[in-house]
C-alpha cells in the first residue's frame, strides 16, 4: 500500500514537473500601440495575439496594452524603446516614429496620394521596402502594414471650406510635419499626446483635431466634443506592426516565418474593417449630429496649394530618392 502510495505521489510530481517545464517554455510579449481600446489598432493587434498563439501552439502569448502604457503614455518614445529592445512589439502609426527617422514622413505628405489604389502601390510594393531598411537599422523589423488612413479634420468652431477658415483655428496634432502644415495654413498647432487630446477639446484648450474616420473619429467617439468636420483628405497615415530586432533574432526561420505569416494576416484584416468602417464613416456622423463639408476639387486644390511650402521642406527632409519612388509608384 505505501508502495502504492509512493508511486502515486511520484506521478503527481511527474505530471506536476512537466505542466511546470510546459508553462515555462511558453513565452510571453508584450505589444504596445498608441490609441484605446475600441480602435482598428487594438482589433488588429489583438487578431496578430491569437493567431501567433494559435499557430505556435501557445509557445508565444502576446499581452496587448493600448494608450501608449508601456512607455508613459509618450506615444513617439514606443519606436525608440522597441529599438533598442526595451519593448518586444508595437503597432504605431509612421508619423509617430518620424522623430526617429524622418523618412518615415513620406506617407504623410500633404496632398501626396489621391486614394487608396495609389496607397497600396506604396505600402505592398518595393518603395516601402526602402523605409523597413532604414527601420532596422534602428532596431525595429516591419513585419506588416496596417492603416490609420486619410486624416480629416473636426472642430468646433465652424465648417472649414477654404484655409482661409484655418486662420487663428488652435488644432491638435500628432507630429514635427503636421506643425509645419498646420502653420503654412494659418492654423495654430498643437502636439499633443493622444491620451491627452480628448481632454483638451472637451475643455476647449484645443478648437480642433486631424485622424482618421474609421481608425481613431469614430472609435473614439470624437464626434462627442466636435460638432464639425472637414473631408479634404489631405494627409494619409499608415500604420506598421514592427518588432524588436534583438527580439526577432532570438527566433529560428520557422518561429520567424509563423510571427511574419501571423502579422501579415491580422493586419490585412485591420485594413479591412478600417476602409469598411471609414466608408460608412461620414453617414454616421450625420447621424450623431456632426455638420459634414466634403471639398470640391477647385476646393481642395486651393489646400493643396497653401501646404506646398511644407510638402517641399518635408520631402527634402524625407530625401529625393525616396519621394521619387513613392511618386514613380503612385504614377503608375
Amino acid at each position: 500500500m505505501k508502495c502504492l502510495d509512493v508511486r502515486k505521489l511520484a506521478l503527481t510530481a511527474a505530471v506536476a514537473a512537466a505542466m511546470a517545464a510546459g508553462t515555462a517554455s511558453a513565452e510571453q510579449l508584450r505589444l504596445s500601440h498608441n490609441t484605446g481600446d475600441s480602435t482598428t489598432w487594438h482589433q488588429g493587434a489583438e487578431r496578430f495575439a491569437e493567431l501567433l498563439a494559435e499557430a505556435t501552439g501557445d509557445e508565444l502569448n502576446v499581452r496587448v496594452f493600448p494608450n501608449a502604457q508601456l512607455s508613459g503614455g509618450d506615444q513617439m518614445r514606443q519606436a525608440e524603446m522597441v529599438g533598442r529592445g526595451a519593448l518586444d512589439l508595437l503597432v504605431t502609426s509612421a508619423i509617430n516614429v518620424t522623430p526617429l527617422v524622418p523618412e518615415m514622413a513620406v506617407f504623410s505628405l500633404p496632398y501626396l496620394y489621391s486614394g487608396y489604389e495609389q496607397v497600396d502601390a506604396t505600402t505592398q510594393g518595393e518603395p516601402v521596402e526602402l523605409l523597413e531598411d532604414i527601420l532596422e537599422e534602428k532596431g525595429i523589423v516591419v513585419l506588416a502594414w496596417g492603416e490609420n488612413g486619410f486624416r480629416e479634420l473636426t472642430n468646433s468652431v465652424g465648417p472649414i471650406r477654404t484655409p482661409e477658415d484655418m486662420q487663428g483655428l488652435n488644432v491638435r496634432v500628432a507630429g514635427p510635419m503636421y506643425v509645419d502644415v498646420m502653420n503654412a495654413l494659418g492654423a495654430n498647432p498643437q502636439q499633443m499626446q493622444w491620451t491627452e487630446t480628448m481632454t483638451a477639446l472637451q475643455q476647449g484648450v484645443v478648437d480642433a483635431q486631424e485622424n482618421p474616420i474609421g481608425a481613431v473619429i469614430i472609435p473614439q467617439q470624437v464626434y462627442e466634443v466636435q460638432d464639425y468636420l472637414t473631408a479634404w483628405h489631405y494627409s494619409y497615415d499608415p500604420i506598421f506592426l514592427g518588432i524588436s530586432e534583438e527580439k526577432w533574432n532570438d527566433y529560428d526561420a520557422d518561429t520567424q516565418a509563423a510571427i511574419r505569416q501571423a502579422a501579415e494576416e491580422a493586419m490585412a484584416y485591420q485594413v479591412e474593417i478600417t476602409r469598411e468602417s471609414t466608408a460608412e464613416g461620414l453617414d454616421f456622423l450625420r447621424e450623431q449630429g456632426m455638420e459634414i463639408t466634403e471639398l470640391s476639387e477647385e476646393e481642395i486644390a486651393a489646400f493643396r496649394e497653401a501646404t506646398r511650402p511644407a510638402f517641399d521642406e518635408w520631402a527634402d527632409k524625407v530625401g529625393p530618392e525616396i519621394v521619387a519612388a513613392f511618386q514613380e509608384a503612385i504614377e503608375d
